[in-house]
């Protein structure tokens, strides 16, 4: 059979199984002939360099030329989530083949029946992989294949979700995705992909998505039906499968414009609902290695992958159109900081968060579940946050699969967590006269043994009607109504982006940053005193940064925080309280008296009703009764020193005292 012949039946056979041949030269750049399109061309015909009739490579299909690469010890991907191992691949197996060109180990056109041909031009850098194979997609797994929950269970039985895609041997190789006769079955990509990927659809023919492929697969006795059912359910001992929510995701779903110079970070296709998958992985040359991220178009100095892969559309850019949200400005204000070298995310961390302010994209997210909120009904987690990792609060350990409440989410590192720190860049924390162990730890201060909280963990059980309390809430301008104040609120209520969408700014929403400490979306002024000792300094003295009386709500005064929920002017007009515009006026804050979270304990001098929890950095026992610091609701009157002054527990007030001789350490 002469070359011409042999050309011509390869050509046949390979138009003769594609539904579509959209070009002419079918082969496209891996026609390396004197006329063909690869960058790289010698003096042989189009099919010679990888078959030969004759003197081929003795058993192996089909009628192998080139020269095989002989590596054996390549950096295979991995990632501490893999169900399944992968091996090197065989001399000889179909990736092998592949590779005798794609690692670069062998240059084209060293053949074996013809010797080296010799050849001009040079491949393209992104189609030669080396032996660093940790950033292309797994294939040559060791078989039998595992089930996991990421692959539709027929893939296990040796079938995909597409007979377009076929498994080779029962397992993954390059040839499962790739069809090297033929570049543009996939018209856009034109990536010799064995169908178009339009919308991921050769990625899901693997990956799970519609929980639908999972029935159909066991309805095809795959597996059986029950089995199906039951590993979609989220019972808290076993996780979300997020897979089964990526069809109906944002990420997948949401049509935005790709932009030209980000079209080789977030896809070839048009827009980011075609590209799918490829909007954050890449199957080849990843550089995010593990999950295969693809990372920003230009990387950012000390940010975890994971965070990077984010920020490509999350930045504001012009990457995608219409631009979204820039989240990734939220985080140059007082935001949750990124990992650090010594604190880096791993895919397989424990569900509570034991590193001091570890915080990802992933940690509140899941890119296969999340949706985009676009209405902000009082729900009691936002779409966003779909999908994502939870800890109960009934003991700060069971892990909730997915969190059905935000605090749940919150509480992987606000809650039981080790290693928590008072972090100077988050602004004061008063030191609370009534505690529960771990002051960072917001279980016990919001759960139901608390004595007084704030409604997020549980609804308002308060026995105390607070006259006070809006019916809505204020929007950041203070003068618009938001959504009603109901019996819970959300962590985002108070910790949110100070031009969050939710409340009438063009911000993102959630805890990213915000230019107010603690991450709060409005001003929540402290008093202060100055640090050291009595009488010159410390508790009990005078506060330093006595605060403006003003309750106008569309002010940003100092209040504004409170004054969302809260109506001012009855608080100045003392209906709870008889000296709250006492304390007002004076300049003092509501942090000196009350807690903002909630009271896990109780002691005999403060009851902890009404939030009511003493910082002990700024107020001191009184020096005249020589008491503990006390409050007692049914007189409204309290025994302490503050501002220099004794407040006694009949309602009088001391003048202040020569404190010489009985300076002592702060407790």
């Amino acid at each position: 059979m002469s070359r011409f012949v042999l050309f011509c039946a390869l050509i046949m056979a390979t138009a003769a199984t594609k539904a579509q041949v959209p070009t002419t030269n079918v082969i496209g750049i891996h026609d390396m002939g004197p006329f063909g399109q690869s960058p790289i061309t010698g003096g042989l015909t189009t099919c010679e360099y990888c078959h030969a009739p004759h003197s081929a490579h003795p058993d192996i299909l089909p009628l192998w030329s080139q020269k095989l690469s002989t590596i054996s010890n390549y950096s295979l991907y991995t990632d501490p989530t893999m169900v399944n191992q992968v091996l090197e691949p065989a001399l000889g197996s179909a990736s092998n083949l592949c590779l005798s060109c794609h690692d670069g180990t062998v240059a084209p056109g060293q053949t074996s029946p013809y010797g080296n041909i010799k050849m001009s031009g040079s491949m393209n850098s992104q189609d030669v992989f080396g032996t660093n194979l940790t950033g292309v997609h797994p294939f040559n797994f060791k078989l039998p294949l595992q089930s996991a929950p990421n692959l539709l269970p027929s893939v296990v039985a040796g079938q995909t979700g597409n007979p377009a895609v076929k498994l080779i041997s029962g397992n993954v190789q390059c040839t499962t995705c790739h069809e090297p006769h033929v570049q543009s079955i996939d018209p856009v990509a034109q990536d010799f992909l064995v169908m178009n990927n339009a919308n991921s659809a050769l990625c899901l023919a693997c990956h799970v998505s519609d929980p639908g492929q999972l029935l159909n697969a066991a309805s095809h006795s795959y597996r059986a039906q029950s089995e199906i059912i039951s590993s979609l359910s989220h019972p808290s001992t076993a996780k979300f499968n997020a897979f089964t929510s990526w069809y109906k995701s944002a990420h997948a779903q949401a049509s935005y414009k790709v932009s030209k110079t980000a079209t080789a970070k977030l896809g070839p296709y048009g827009n980011t609902k075609q590209n799918g998958c490829f909007s954050c992985h890449a199957p080849h040359n990843a550089p995010g290695a593990a999950s295969l991220l693809t990372g920003p178009v230009l990387a950012v100095a000390s940010m975890d992958k994971t965070t990077q892969s984010c920020i490509t559309c999350h930045n504001g850019g012009s990457n995608i159109s219409p631009a979204i949200p820039n989240v990734f400005a939220e985080f140059s204000k007082t935001g949750h900081p990124f990992p650090n070298g010594r604190n880096q995310h791993a895919a397989n961390e424990t569900e509570v968060l034991n590193n001091n302010r570890h915080a990802t994209c992933v940690d509140c997210h899941d890119a296969h579940a999340s949706n985009q909120t676009s209405t902000f009904a009082l729900t009691t987690i936002r779409g966003s946050q779909n999908g994502a990792l939870g800890i109960s609060a009934s003991d700060g350990t069971t892990v909730v699969s997915p969190a059905a409440n935000q605090f749940e989410t919150c509480l992987r590192c606000h809650g039981t967590s080790a290693g928590k720190k008072v972090l100077p860049v988050f602004g004061y924390l008063p030191t609370r006269i009534v505690t529960a162990g771990d002051p960072l730890n917001l279980i016990p201060q919001f759960n139901l043994t608390a004595r007084s909280s704030h409604p997020v963990m549980h609804d308002s059980n308060s026995p105390y009607p607070q006259p006070s309390l809006l019916k809505f809430m204020w929007n950041l301008d203070g003068h618009t109504q938001g959504h009603a104040v109901n019996t819970r609120i959300l962590c985002t209520d108070c910790h949110n982006a100070d031009d969050n969408r939710e409340f009438g700014g063009s911000g993102p929403n959630g805890p990213h940053g915000s230019s107010f400490p603690h991450i709060l979306e409005r001003p929540y002024s402290f008093s202060q005193v100055a640090p050291g000792y009595p009488p010159a300094a410390g508790p009990g003295t005078t506060v330093l940064n006595l605060l403006p009386p003003i309750v106008d709500p569309s002010a940003g005064g100092p209040y504004s925080l409170c004054a969302k929920c809260h109506n001012l002017s009855n608080i100045m007009a003392n209906a709870s309280f008889s000296k709250h515009a006492l304390h007002i006026t004076g300049g003092f804050s509501c942090s000196v008296c009350h807690t903002a979270h909630g009271i896990g304990a109780s002691s005999g001098s403060v009851s902890g009703e009404r939030l009511v929890s003493f910082d002990l950095a700024v107020v001191a026992e009184n020096d005249i009764s020589k008491v503990p610091v006390s409050y007692s609701r049914s007189t409204g009157t309290c025994t302490l020193k503050c501002h220099n002054v004794d407040h006694n527990a009949d309602g009088s007030i001391g003048t202040p005292v020569n404190l010489k001789g009985l300076a002592k350490p702060v407790r």
